[in-house]
């Protein structure tokens, strides 16, 4: 037996508007296949367009009919784990990240996931596993921490330069640069 919309305070240009101007990617979805509900589409044909299947569709039906558009959103997960950093604590370790370590203080020049995992444990007593510290960068909207040290000695300018007349042919290399010439052993 098919289940019907109930609510009324919203037909199907209403539904689309919201989930236009809705700021949730999974929610937006929903609100479309419930205006194609609406506007006739069968529940087989709305579910499809909306990449579900007919019973998640029953289902979101019934949260709306509960709930309304708030009915839509994903809920967080009850049965997941706990955050074990703060806010405050997170936000700590997004300002070190920009900041950039000292070597004086951190005894590195450049964060590692493990270095970040280790200043964690050590400044809030939260032992954290290395793949964990990698999804806060991720949650933190931080691209990624170098896997790799740079040396604090190491010469940008010095080896820009290098780069540059390996191009053209340089001192070091007289006639071609070494990889110049793996490049034209694969060209031919």
């Amino acid at each position: 037996m098919a289940i019907a919309i109930t609510r009324g305070d919203l037909d199907a240009s209403g539904l689309r508007s919201a989930a236009a101007r809705s700021k949730d990617a999974a929610a937006s979805p929903r609100m479309l296949a419930l205006a194609l509900v609406l506007e006739g589409a069968t529940r087989a044909a709305a579910a499809q367009a909306a990449g579900m299947d007919r019973q998640t569709l029953r289902d979101w039906v019934h949260r709306y009919n509960e709930r309304g558009l708030d009915g839509l959103k994903t809920l967080p997960n009850p049965g997941g784990p706990p955050c074990k950093l703060t806010p405050e604590q997170e936000a700590t370790v997004a300002e070190w990240v920009r900041q950039g370590p000292t070597l004086e203080q951190h005894t590195v020049v450049r964060w590692r996931l493990v270095d970040l995992r280790d200043a964690i444990d050590r400044q809030f007593g939260v032992h954290l596993h290395e793949r964990t510290v990698g999804k806060l960068m991720a949650r933190l909207n931080f691209a990624r921490v170098s896997v790799r040290p740079r040396h604090p000695a190491q010469d940008v300018e010095a080896q820009a330069a290098h780069k540059k007349l390996c191009r053209i042919g340089c001192d070091r290399h007289p006639g071609a640069c070494p990889r110049q010439a793996d490049r034209t052993l694969v060209a031919r």
